[in-house]
């Protein structure tokens, strides 16, 4: 375990404690000037709070603990569905609240993101526009592949790029495996040739694209007025309609004050799909608005293209379980790199 993991971990079962005897309960694993220097990190990213001043300082874990406590996937599901301990409904204070002010990402994290972000600066001003267009449409077909298959579509990568460049359908698979495919890439289109649209977010916006995204796909467009359950999960989102549209409105008021491009993002991708705002198509949303968010503040957009499915749904149902974005947050990291580094 790494040693902030272990200074938090430390911390939830004896609280108010002082750098000594954390230090001390670690049994040396790490020494007393490294425990204040990484007590002094999580301070300033929020993760604690510090009560008393100087010798007699003391330390707790803050109200957003829960958001970045480290959770072990495997072992977190070798329990079934009814035998995990879950926020079982919709938590009315995260937005509004537990998000507002705190950083999601670390000053690490942030040096390696802004660190990437440079270097696809870098290339794209190396670039044609014919160039860049030629490495957006790699992208926009891995990524709506990708996105896709997330979902349950079983097109390969090759068939999508058949579907999407020369509008050939794959032998054996249904209609609207093909019309999913073809509306990412309406949408993506979309995005692209009005990036500054997105430069500030609004419920309408997300609107117009779920509608591109759910064409001809039989799904209603508005937000939905009925209850939706989550395959995999207890945890049961909104089913009021006013209460959704005013969830929506805080997202995006959340999204809009932030200042890193990256937070906006993950921002986008954790909360579009957690409020469940439609019937069908949420994290396609998430993960469109959270690519629109990128390209409209000149940010290496997304393709997803080397997640696991698997890893992407567990990573997000931790989120709707327990509002922890730990898992999400690599997964997010480990994505931006591979798109900064092989696209552009």
């Amino acid at each position: 375990m790494e040693k902030k993991a272990l200074l938090l971990n430390y911390l939830k079962h004896k609280p108010n404690s002082s750098s000594k005897e954390i230090f001390e309960g670690l049994n040396s694993v790490v020494s007393h000037a490294t425990v204040k220097r990484y007590l002094s990190k999580l301070l300033i990213e929020k993760h604690i709070t510090k009560q008393g001043n100087a010798k007699n300082s003391r330390y707790i874990l803050s109200p957003t603990f829960n958001l970045f406590y480290p959770i072990n996937l495997d072992e977190y599901y070798s329990k079934e569905i009814d035998e995990r301990e879950i926020l079982t409904g919709y938590n009315f204070s995260l937005i509004p609240e537990t998000l507002q002010n705190v950083p999601l990402l670390t000053s690490e994290e942030l040096i390696l993101l802004n660190g990437l972000q440079n270097k696809f600066s870098e290339n794209i001003a190396q670039l044609s526009d014919f160039e860049y267009e030629k490495d957006m449409e790699r992208l926009a077909i891995d990524l709506s592949w990708k996105s896709s298959q997330i979902e349950g579509n079983t097109y390969s990568l090759l068939e999508t790029e058949r579907l999407l460049k020369d509008k050939q359908t794959a032998a054996g698979k249904t209609k609207d495996e093909a019309i999913m495919l073809l509306n990412h890439k309406d949408a993506i289109d979309f995005m692209v040739a009005n990036s500054d649209y997105f430069l500030s977010l609004s419920v309408t916006k997300i609107e117009e694209l779920h509608s591109i995204l759910i064409k001809e796909l039989g799904f209603d467009r508005n937000i939905r007025t009925r209850r939706v359950g989550i395959t995999g999960t207890n945890y049961r989102p909104l089913d009021n309609e006013f209460q959704i549209r005013e969830a929506l409105q805080q997202t995006c008021d959340l999204i809009n004050n932030r200042e890193i491009i990256f937070e906006k993002a993950l921002f986008a991708l954790l909360l579009l799909s957690y409020i469940q705002a439609f019937s069908d198509g949420n994290k396609r949303v998430a993960r469109i608005t959270a690519n629109a968010l990128l390209i409209a503040n000149k940010h290496c957009p997304i393709s997803f293209r080397t997640v696991d499915a698997v890893d992407y749904k567990k990573a997000m149902l931790l989120f709707y379980e327990q509002n922890n974005i730990s898992a999400f947050k690599q997964i997010f990291i480990n994505q931006f790199k591979f798109a900064a580094e092989n696209y552009f």
